[in-house]
């Protein structure tokens, strides 16, 4: 199969130094695909890159890829900037569909941040300066859908942290309370210890499940359960840079067959449910199918994944990804450390895991799956990755089926009455327990969001738990039990 996909070109920058030494996203993402470059062996695969993919950061440029492009001889492409709420997987899917296609030769996908550089501007009172670009992309890619409710977003804002900590009682709500909370901390004890071997992480400090699990001033509490060290940690500098083209591209280039690294399937739910309205708030229809996806692959093709990167954002994505592929061993489930530990910059962090993989893939000759996410857990993607092209390249979309199975729940319209908690979360501002927050399933089996500021039930709430809980509303605030 001449037009196989395969990457032959991997590089991954992670800086951690004084302001001054500090590059901005665009220099970031440069260096990361001139890595990749010198990775492939030959510098002549720029003369083969059609097009330059990345996704949307922090950062304000309009075009990074032809700017990128233009310094580095690299002619004639289209370049795409794909907005936040598309998976990042998405752009590696493409890429591979096209080179099948026929419809291009090589891509490069990269992305980059630049959000440890800003702070440090902010603290030393300097100026952060970023690279000002006029030219737009060819094509912009985004979402069909808004990622949450108006109701949502006004009681637990932007910040992804209230939506995953409701996830996470949801979840826990099939267990122990208490040892719950144990087990994630020694998932995320584990994954500090991976991050302290991988010379590309943010962190080199191994923590202790005790140090994840107690709040303190180092590490307070941000939603209930979570502390920061639960928290993806996206105030970074990293960027990472891979380049996928045909394997008739790679024979004519001479990579070596030990740089070639295949794509053997991948699998996307797209299907957009606001949080609130999930049917189940542990788990996702669309989710498992992906995972089935590439379970019956593995399983007709008698292959053997034994290296894994699970999305780890927070502990429930963690374990909702287990659970669809069936892992019941959590103990090298992540191949960086994890996105508290190694990093996770915004956007782009699936790009940075694939990479990683792929070395380990290379080093170790063993077949991989990498998971992804995009917004509150609302898409996820899952990808295959091997050694040798053991399979032609598959890919499926599972999100038509979803919509079927997981419809969204009516949003209730009842002023006052009695509901069942289905999660919860206590918000935390300044090391104080600020607003609770709870999804509630009212008698008519509609949806609401309901809120607290009363002191002494957020405490009740972080002592016992109140999924299952019956409860009494008036408008949107909680009564009594």
């Amino acid at each position: 199969m001449q037009n196989r996909p395969v990457v032959i070109g991997v590089g991954c920058i992670n800086q951690k130094d004084t302001f001054d030494n500090l590059d901005e996203a665009l220099i970031l993402m440069e260096k990361a695909m001139q890595l990749a470059i010198s990775d492939s062996t030959n510098d002549d695969i720029k003369k083969y890159i059609d097009e330059i993919q990345i996704p949307k950061g922090y950062w304000k440029y309009r075009d990074p890829g032809k700017w990128i492009a233009s310094r580095n001889g690299i002619k004639d492409i289209k370049t795409s900037i794909t907005k936040i709420g598309v998976l990042q997987q998405n752009l590696i899917n493409s890429a591979c569909k096209r080179i099948i296609d026929g419809d291009i030769r090589a891509s490069i996908i990269l992305g980059g941040e630049s959000r440890y550089k800003k702070i440090l501007a902010e603290i030393e009172q300097k100026d952060f300066i970023e690279t000002e670009l006029n030219i737009n992309p060819d094509f912009y890619i985004k979402a069909d859908d808004d990622l949450q409710l108006e109701v949502e977003a006004d009681e637990l804002g932007n910040m992804a942290v209230g939506y995953y900590s409701i996830m996470e009682s949801s979840l826990r709500f099939k267990s122990d309370f208490n040892e719950h909370h144990k087990k994630i901390a020694k998932i995320y004890e584990n994954f500090s210890k991976i991050s302290t071997t991988n010379s590309l992480a943010w962190s080199d400090k191994e923590y202790t499940y005790e140090e994840i699990l107690n709040p303190s001033d180092k590490n307070p509490t941000l939603a209930f359960p979570y502390n920061k060290l639960h928290c993806t940690s996206w105030n970074v500098n990293q960027a990472a840079a891979l380049i996928i083209c045909s394997d008739a591209i790679a024979d004519l280039l001479e990579v070596p067959e030990s740089k070639r690294v295949y794509p053997l399937a991948s699998s996307e739910n797209n299907h957009m449910i606001a949080t609130l309205q999930r049917p189940d708030l542990s788990k996702s229809a669309g989710m498992n199918l992906a995972a089935d996806f590439i379970l019956d692959i593995c399983k007709k093709n008698n292959i053997s994944p034994n290296l894994y990167d699970l999305y780890s954002c927070f502990p429930v994505a963690v374990e909702m990804f287990a659970n669809s592929l069936d892992l019941k061993e959590l103990n090298n489930i992540t191949v960086t450390g994890g996105m508290s530990f190694a990093g996770g910059p915004l956007n782009s962090y699936v790009l940075n895991s694939t990479v990683q993989m792929i070395e380990m893939i290379r080093k170790y000759m063993n077949v991989g799956i990498v998971t992804g996410v995009s917004g509150m857990m609302t898409k996820q993607s899952y990808a295959l990755w091997s050694k040798n092209p053991l399979i032609e390249f598959l890919h499926e979309d599972v999100t038509s089926q979803a919509k079927e199975i997981d419809v969204p729940v009516e949003l209730s319209d009842l002023n006052n009455g009695y509901g069942l908690v289905l999660g919860y979360t206590v918000l935390h501002s300044n090391n104080s327990t600020a607003k609770g927050v709870l999804y509630i399933e009212d008698e008519n089996k509609k949806r609401k969001l309901i809120t607290t500021s009363d002191k002494l039930i957020m405490k009740s709430m972080e002592s016992e738990e109140w999924v299952g809980k019956k409860i009494q509303f008036l408008n949107t605030i909680l009564v009594t039990e």
